[in-house]
């Protein structure tokens, strides 16, 4: 029986992660320079990776710049374009089916807990959730299983008790390597990506009710 239900953050509650693409080839194409979707894409859902969008723009312009002054431009633009985003479509009722059914629902993200924080309490999700786990909580981030096993303990739940919904083929990994049932869904950043890992993909949260996706979920 399915007790839990799991949530990624970034990309699957809210989309976040097309704004910051967005500000960062804003900022590229201010040097005539270029950051390719392909390279973005990989480390989407990951805290932990090498490359940085900044070594990258002054390795393509040939010439060290005054990163706090590109950095602040950057967060400034990430900002605008996120603060007029309301949740993806699908997750509030999900989240209000969640709590009805009498599911205990967790969030794992390897963002920083007061970055989804806040921004849960500005989409007035935040009461929704029994537990919220961030990159500050655990040493490893997705792919690695830490953040998910960390909300299993949490929640008090094995793994084959709970379903993970995330929206990108890090988060997929984390999730299964933690023994979890991962459905999939993308959003239009990742939907291009291999979703081979997962278990059951949604093109949206709209497309199948929470209680439907329960029956198919038990009949797997």
């Amino acid at each position: 029986m399915i007790k839990a239900l799991i949530f990624d953050f970034d990309g699957l509650i809210l989309e976040t992660e097309e704004p910051v693409y967005t500000a960062w080839e804003e900022i590229f194409q201010e040097y005539g320079c270029h950051l390719p979707l392909e390279v973005w894409t990989k480390i989407i859902g990951t805290s932990d990776f090498n490359f940085h969008p900044l070594t990258e723009l002054e390795r393509q312009y040939g010439a060290k710049l005054d990163r706090d002054d590109v950095l602040e431009r950057k967060w400034q633009r990430e900002m605008e374009l996120i603060m007029a985003r309301d949740a993806i479509p699908g997750v509030r009722t999900y989240l209000e089916d969640a709590r009805k059914m009498g599911l205990k629902i967790g969030l794992a993200s390897s963002s920083g807990c007061e970055w989804v924080t806040s921004h849960l309490k500005r989409l007035e999700l935040f009461d929704y959730f029994d537990c919220i786990k961030g990159s500050d909580d655990v040493q490893q981030t997705k792919p690695a299983p830490d953040l998910f096993l960390a909300v299993l303990a949490d929640l008090n739940v094995a793994p084959q008790e709970a379903i993970v919904l995330e929206d990108s083929p890090n988060g997929i990994l984390a999730a299964k390597r933690a023994g979890i049932y991962c459905v999939a869904v993308p959003n239009t950043m990742t939907e291009g990506l291999d979703f081979k890992n997962a278990d059951f993909r949604l093109y949206s949260l709209e497309d199948l009710s929470l209680k439907e996706l329960l029956v198919k979920v038990e009949q797997n």
